[in-house]
């Protein structure tokens, strides 16, 4: 994971939506899901659960949330 999909990542959980987070990021929101997916295969973890309304982090990935904010604070 390098710092740009640690970036997007923390702005998906934060926004609870793909969309919103690429707005936020100024990008399309499709580049924005494939690269999730990507970084999903790549970790072979679902790390978010999808719904109509949005997303939201799964149980156990939470922690990577929290874990992620830190690292990215120290950049």
């Amino acid at each position: 994971m390098d710092i740009k999909e640690l970036t997007n990542f923390i702005a998906i959980a934060e926004n609870g939506s793909i969309s919103k987070a690429a707005r936020e990021l100024h990008i399309s929101q499709p580049p924005l899901t494939k690269q999730l997916q990507r970084l999903e295969t790549e970790l072979n973890v679902t790390l978010f659960e999808r719904t109509s309304k949005g997303v939201t982090l799964t149980k156990k990935r939470k922690n990577v949330l929290s874990e992620s904010s830190v690292s990215h604070s120290f950049q």
